[in-house]
């Protein structure tokens, strides 16, 4: 492999007074921030408080009118612009596949720039494919048009990865997948995020999606950082209303008696429910048509499962039933109080659960998300 690399690790990225204007108006104003090597941090804001600007400056899409930016002390400016491109990685909600190229193609693109071989491409891609939780097996040959949107972010994620950089560039990955998908992307993320090790910007706009991911938060508002820290020092000591809006600070009072299960259900629709006789093979084909990576799963009874489509696309039968496959899970009445409805997940082991209304799935309830929306 010939890649030249420009930094092997993040000890710091560190902007001090950077400012990008357009004709009269900021888009970033005088911003400082620090990002430690190794954590994720979170910018968080209304939308055209400078977020996304910030991310394309530390790389090189947009200069910056004024300010220094370093990584590990040495200013980004004194770095070849596409070298420097080439040792971060950027991962965007639109994911930019090329669609005429397959799956290999995409994500081996860079690393063949960087002449690589067609053994050393094809390892790394198997590699990251398998990282990603998408069998390389199946999916190395396919078109991204062939793929349902999460597998598309996934696959987005590997080619990010592909040359090993040590630190990524995260622009709203999950913004544009329905809440269902999303949640799972983000727990998928949290393992992927303690396995890499890496240092990693991360712009969202989702309160709930800051918390479950982030080291730290930054705040901005209007081209400014407003506040950066822990989700607790955000809750406790907000600096001013609208942090204390976008953190959701009231939420420390929260009586966990009052809440009921409708409170913090996740609204599904009839296209998450699979009939229990359906092949592994047709429910992958439905789930990327449809665009959903989890099926609750009916036979006629009052009895209730789940299942992923990580689970689906690793059999190695495709007529094995969905059945045969899912999981038993706990059903909720919309009504119930959120406390017994915790202390039943917690007896059976479980991570969500399923609200049924009439005797047919309304939404799913999870755990983690009752958790987040309690700190």
């Amino acid at each position: 492999m010939s890649t030249q690399r420009l930094f092997d690790r993040i000890d710091s990225v560190r902007l001090q007074q950077v400012t990008k204007k357009y004709d009269e108006l900021f888009a970033v104003e005088q911003l400082d921030l620090d990002l430690q090597g190794g954590e994720l941090l979170i910018l968080i804001g209304p939308s055209g408080s400078g977020k996304t600007t910030t991310l394309r400056m530390i790389n090189r899409l947009i200069e910056p009118d004024d300010g220094v930016i370093t990584i590990n002390d040495h200013d980004i400016m004194e770095f070849d612009p596409v070298r420097l491109r080439r040792n971060i990685g950027y991962v965007i909600q639109d994911i930019g596949l090329f669609p005429h190229m397959t799956i290999k193609e995409n994500i081996g693109l860079v690393p063949r720039l960087e002449g690589w071989s067609d053994q050393e491409i094809s390892d790394r891609v198997k590699h990251l494919l398998d990282f990603v939780s998408l069998p390389p097996e199946s999916f190395m040959d396919r078109y991204p048009g062939q793929l349902s949107g999460g597998q598309q972010q996934r696959v987005g994620l590997a080619r990010a990865l592909a040359m090993d950089p040590p630190l990524l560039l995260m622009d709203e990955p999950f913004g544009a997948l329905d809440p269902i998908l999303r949640k799972q992307l983000q727990d998928e993320f949290n393992v992927i995020k303690q396995e890499i090790g890496r240092t990693i910007l991360f712009v969202t706009h989702d309160i709930d999606e800051a918390f479950k991911l982030g080291d730290r938060i930054g705040i901005m508002s209007d081209a400014r950082l407003i506040q950066i820290g822990t989700p607790e020092e955000l809750i406790l000591h907000p600096e001013n209303e609208l942090v204390s809006d976008i953190v959701d600070a009231k939420r420390k009072f929260k009586h966990i008696d009052t809440l009921r299960v409708k409170d913090m259900m996740s609204p599904i629709t009839d296209k998450y429910l699979f009939d229990a006789g359906m092949t592994a093979h047709e429910a992958v084909n439905r789930m990327t048509q449809t665009n959903v990576e989890l099926a609750i799963v009916l036979d006629g009874s009052d009895l209730v499962r789940y299942v992923e489509m990580a689970d689906l696309v690793q059999q190695k039968h495709d007529d094995v039933t969905l059945w045969d496959i899912a999981r038993p899970t706990p059903g909720f009445s919309s009504n119930d109080h959120i406390a017994s409805a915790l202390g039943k997940l917690k007896d059976m082991g479980e991570s969500l659960g399923v609200v049924m209304e009439a005797d047919r799935p309304v939404g799913l309830f999870f755990l983690d998300n009752v958790l987040l929306k309690l700190i």
